[in-house]
């Protein structure tokens, strides 16, 4: 062991030896810019230690950068969105202003061109009952309303007043199996009463349709023409838009007509009282 460990020793040594005398050649012999062998291969080889030390340090610095930029673009684009979402609603509340303005418009408009005294209410409720269509408004007898009234819409005849409160009514639709009114065919002039179908065909009925009965049998009624009130039964003004003729039968001699109403009831928002109830028309029998 002992001689072993002299000559791992001495082979160690001599190898110090030669490098060291490499050392010393390379200090003395210069490459041919006239710059030591040593100095060159000195300097080159810590150029790529710093080389390697910067690259690895500017690597760093980069996914650091981009980190932080990503969770920037992060915010921004979480700011966007909710902006975005603020902006959606705004725009909402902007439609829903302009489509409470039109309607509010066309109610002025009827009540100048009907030439009424009429009271503006608003739909604050619905009745849930499937058969009697009723909705309740914001308006009551501390507002001049009384049973009775008429309550009508830009596009025609909602129903009547059937259970005024103090500070609330509730309308009976015509589309209630209970409704009833005078009404004309406007083109023919021919006079009957429309009323809810509840009572003779559940399928009509729920479909929205009514029923016009008691029109003469030699009368003129064709599908498309439009049912306008009479004004005969005291509480619809003459002339309102009632709704148009959807199908027309003939059953023992007798017509079977089903109308479909003018007013979208489930999109009612504001609608006209009428005040003053309508004078009934002297003419009352035109058309039998």
């Amino acid at each position: 062991m002992a001689v072993l460990e002299f000559r791992q020793r001495t082979g160690w040594l001599f190898m110090a030896l030669i490098v060291g005398h490499i050392v010393l050649i390379s200090a003395q012999v210069n490459t041919q810019r006239g710059v030591p062998v040593l100095e060159a291969v000195t300097f080159g080889a810590f150029a790529e230690v710093q080389r390697a030390a910067t690259s690895a340090v500017s690597g760093v610095q980069e996914g650091w950068q981009n980190y932080f930029a990503l969770q920037q673009i992060r915010q921004d684009n979480e700011s966007l969105r909710q902006e975005v979402a603020q902006l959606r609603i705004a725009l909402q509340q902007e439609r829903a202003l302009a489509e409470q303005s039109r309607t509010l418009q066309q109610l002025l408009d009827l009540h100048e061109a009907a030439g009424l005294q009429t009271a503006a209410a608003a739909v604050i409720g619905s009745g849930p009952d499937a058969f009697f269509r009723t909705l309740t408004i914001d308006k009551g007898t501390r507002d001049g309303l009384r049973r009775d009234m008429a309550v009508i819409a830009p596009s025609g005849v909602v129903g009547r007043i059937i259970m005024p409160s103090a500070r609330a009514s509730k309308v009976q639709l015509l589309i209630d199996r209970d409704a009833g009114a005078g009404v004309m065919v406007e083109r023919s002039r021919a006079t009957g009463v429309i009323s809810g179908s509840g009572a003779t065909g559940e399928l009509e009925f729920r479909a929205g349709l009514i029923d016009l009965d008691y029109v003469p049998n030699t009368a003129d009624v064709k599908v498309g023409d439009r049912v306008v009130t009479s004004g005969i039964d005291g509480i619809y003004p003459k002339g309102f838009a009632i709704g148009e003729i959807q199908s027309v039968e003939r059953e023992a001699g007798e017509y079977r007509i089903k109308v479909r109403p003018a007013v979208d009831f489930s999109a009612l928002e504001n609608v006209l009282v009428v005040l003053n109830a309508p004078a009934i028309p002297l003419d009352s029998d035109e058309g039998q």
